[in-house]
């Protein structure tokens, strides 16, 4: 195959070039930093450097979920590893798993693709050994003290055999006391061998963002958020307080006043009830170009439900969300749910429901709390008057006041609507984040 070259590079600031130069002779080097620092880039340089003469044939390309690690990864916005080796490579599988194969100076390599976010993810990376990993947000990839069940500590293992181990990772910052610092990042600088390498990167620091687009960029954020700090500042910053904060100061501000009508999708969140939680639904809707997000009906059955009186008040609120939008709409049930799922579904047959079923994707909740976060920012968030279950529960929001970077769940505040809220927008995650 003949390969081609149209990547419009940009200059690169004097500490890409370090960071760069640098990682060429460590085994493992990670850049931390603000969105859009050019993070990734640079590691999916260096990739397609050692992947050109390594000697190993298989590889590991990991992200909190597989469609974030082929996102970022494979296509890094045209600078990743599909674009880097155009004319040289295709996506196809190796046993079981998704792949990009490359065409090297050095013969045929394998870049496997994996999720590492759930506690069951080390299992789709066993049985192989891998040469290159390179890891995007690592701090969302699952980790624990059990060496058999640690993505993270898995991944490493699957080194061991590799003639020519090479690590590579990214992330935004996180709270200061993140086991990623104390277990790896910061634990390495003084006790890896083999060469480590470590860089912090700002939004300043990408020479190929404009002084106009980083203040656009800037004013997508609450400035007394903690992922302004996180995201735009680059700080490892403990997280604390409210969790909407903005959208808590002036909640009535973000009322619906007319923009749904112009709602063109519709999607449900459902979230099971159980031991001290309640079942909830939230019906969300998206105006063309996805402008605005807006919640429109939500209901909290705090009752506790048999399978046939939630299938029951599931029928209820669908067709009350039906008779009011006139539209059919997809709806994303808690997937830890499997035998209520089902039951959605076979009420929904039975009853003609306009309604299409499926498992909600879970992505990392941080990740959800920082999307609505940004959405409120831009000034894209709205929230109509039959959803009030919604505008409560994000106004009372907290981070837990003893664990780093979660959002408190013991029963004070109405999480359960907030999950429902997130299941309904997921499915256009990306969409919504590049945006």
């Amino acid at each position: 195959m003949k390969p081609t070259q149209t990547i419009n590079w940009k200059p690169f600031s004097e500490k890409h070039k370090r960071y760069i130069k640098n990682a060429l002779r460590c085994k493992m080097s990670v850049a931390e930093g603000s969105i859009r620092s050019g993070k990734t880039i640079d590691n999916c340089i260096i990739a397609a450097a050692y992947l050109e003469k390594c000697k190993d044939k298989i590889h590991l390309a990991s992200g909190s979920t597989i469609g974030n690690a082929k996102l970022n990864i494979g296509a890094c916005n045209g600078f990743g590893l599909e674009n880097l080796f155009r004319g040289r490579c295709k996506w196809g599988k190796y046993k079981g798993n998704e792949c990009l194969y490359l065409y090297t100076q050095t013969g045929e390599k394998v870049v496997i693709f994996a999720g590492g976010g759930k506690s069951d993810s080390y299992k789709k990376i066993l049985g192989n050994s891998y040469g290159l990993w390179i890891a995007t947000e690592i701090n969302e990839h699952y980790d624990s003290d059990d060496s058999r069940e640690s993505f993270i500590k898995v991944a490493f293992g699957r080194q061991v055999a590799s003639v020519e181990p090479k690590v590579l990772w990214d992330l935004n910052p996180c709270a200061p006391r993140h086991r990623i610092y104390e277990d790896y990042i910061d634990l390495y600088k003084t006790t890896y061998l083999g060469g480590y390498n470590y860089e912090h990167f700002v939004l300043a620091d990408n020479y190929s963002i404009s002084a106009e687009r980083r203040r656009e960029i800037e004013a997508q954020y609450d400035p007394d958020s903690v992922w302004y700090r996180r995201d735009i500042l680059g700080q490892r910053t403990v997280a604390e307080g409210l969790v909407y904060l903005q959208y808590a100061d002036d909640p009535d501000v973000y009322d619906a006043r007319g923009e749904e009508d112009g709602v063109f999708v519709t999607n449900i969140g459902v979230d099971f009830g159980g031991t001290g939680s309640a079942t909830t639904f939230v019906c969300t809707g998206f105006t063309k170009a996805f402008k605005y997000i807006i919640p429109l009906y939500s209901e909290r059955l705090d009752e506790e439900l048999n399978p046939e009186e939630l299938n029951d008040r599931f029928a209820d609120f669908v067709t009350l969300c039906y008779n009011k939008l006139g539209r059919p709409m997809n709806v994303y049930a808690d997937s830890a749910e499997q035998i209520l799922i089902r039951g959605l579904k076979r009420v929904a047959l039975q009853r003609g429901l306009p309604v299409q079923v499926h498992n909600a994707r879970k992505l990392p909740i941080n990740d959800r709390i920082r999307l609505v976060n940004k959405l409120v920012a831009q000034d894209r968030w709205r929230v109509c008057r039959g959803a009030q279950t919604v505008k409560a529960a994000m106004c009372e929001a907290l981070w837990h006041p003893k664990k780093d970077d979660e959002r408190l769940d013991d029963g004070t505040t109405d999480i359960d609507t907030l999950d429902a809220m997130e299941y309904s927008i997921e499915p256009y995650f990306n969409e919504l984040s590049r945006s």
